[in-house]
């Protein structure tokens, strides 16, 4: 089966040292077995970080570290096309 991609925002701001970047718009890549490939977070202030193989880990975060698909949500209703990840893959950012 091939990767899947989702865009979810949340309602929550980070809370922590970088709180007023307000809050985000995720965007996965995610395996089959639903483990984060790549994942995108563009902030309400600005701030977009990626994060993926090459990249796992930053100085504001890194790739997730769980199985999304294990989480109990419903993530179908969060889908977009591959076209809609690349887009925010490839903006501007870490």
């Amino acid at each position: 089966m091939p990767n899947r991609f989702y865009r979810r925002r949340w309602a929550e701001t980070r809370g922590d040292d970088f709180d007023s970047w307000g809050h985000s718009v995720w965007y996965f890549e995610l395996a089959d077995d639903g483990w984060p490939v790549r994942q995108v977070e563009s902030y309400d202030a600005g701030r977009v970080l990626r994060y993926g193989p090459d990249h796992p880990e930053g100085r504001y975060g890194g790739l997730g570290q769980a199985n999304l698909y294990d989480s109990g949500d419903d993530w179908s209703r969060f889908e977009i096309t591959e076209a809609e990840f690349e887009r925010a893959w490839t903006s501007d950012g870490e």
